[in-house]
């Protein structure tokens, strides 16, 4: 049974300053909460039904200090799902070292100042996909443990670093280092005609303005993906999340085609 204390408290984890005073994320539904149990991460307490622990006992639980045997409707009182499932979890914060010089000879990606949740939680599953394992963000994007984003990954939270830092001191470190920074402008060179590197970091704009101009000068390729036919009304602009897919994909490609 969940008492009063623990579903104000489960429920004070939807603010960023209060994950971080506590040091823990929450994760929902049967899929993510057997990522968490399964990753790196260390649980620190787990609700769910008696379904669900009937239904998975093959999984290990006993480690978890805290667990709780609960109704369907006091999982409802502290879901943050539109339709709440039968299973939740607490997860510690991951500390992550941002060590660029080990990105050296990496695919990464840089985020400036993405603000919707179900985009960066997109990204993030897309970085997955295509084996990138690091993503620098600006202090302005969205927390990557808002409960809305950790859902959006699908267990992609659980195999991508996020590193939250001033943009400005990355970007003047890696072009110490001389690695190649690649990113999206409308007045940039054709993707599929461009010459792209294996390793670098690909950096995306804000959803409704963009790169910042500021960056504009430190990119070594700005690279745009050519709408088709060129004569057609179409949108103003594509979703940065389905924009990261297709660059990643066609830098992906590329380093497929250069194996062969």
């Amino acid at each position: 049974m969940l008492s009063k204390n623990k579903i104000k408290f489960i429920q004070s984890l939807e603010s960023k300053k209060e994950r971080n005073a506590a040091g823990l994320f929450v994760a929902e539904g049967e899929k993510l909460v057997n990522e968490i149990l399964l990753s790196s991460f260390e649980t620190t307490y787990l609700a769910a039904t008696c379904e669900w622990y009937e239904n998975n006992k093959a999984i290990n639980i006993g480690c978890i200090p805290d667990k709780d045997i609960v109704s369907q409707e006091e999982l409802n009182k502290v879901s943050f799902l539109k339709n709440p499932q039968e299973v939740m979890c607490l997860a510690k914060l991951p500390k992550h070292v941002l060590s660029i010089t080990s990105f050296k000879n990496e695919l990464s990606l840089i985020l400036d100042t993405i603000q919707d949740p179900g985009n960066l939680g997109t990204i993030l599953r897309i970085a997955d996909w295509f084996g990138i394992e690091n993503i620098i963000c600006s202090r302005e994007t969205v927390d990557a443990f808002n409960p809305k984003v950790v859902q959006s990954t699908m267990g992609a939270i659980c195999r991508v670093k996020i590193h939250y830092t001033d943009l400005a001191e990355a970007i003047a470190e890696i072009k110490l280092l001389n690695i190649p920074i690649f990113g999206t402008s409308l007045h940039g060179e054709n993707i599929y005609k461009a010459d792209l590197a294996t390793n670098g970091f690909i950096m995306m704009g804000n959803e409704s303005k963009g790169l910042h101009p500021n960056w504009l000068p430190f990119l070594n390729k700005q690279l745009f993906i050519p709408f088709y036919p060129a004569d057609k009304k179409r949108s103003e602009s594509l979703n940065v999340a389905v924009a990261t897919a297709i660059i990643c994909s066609e830098f992906r490609r590329r380093d497929i085609i250069t194996t062969i």
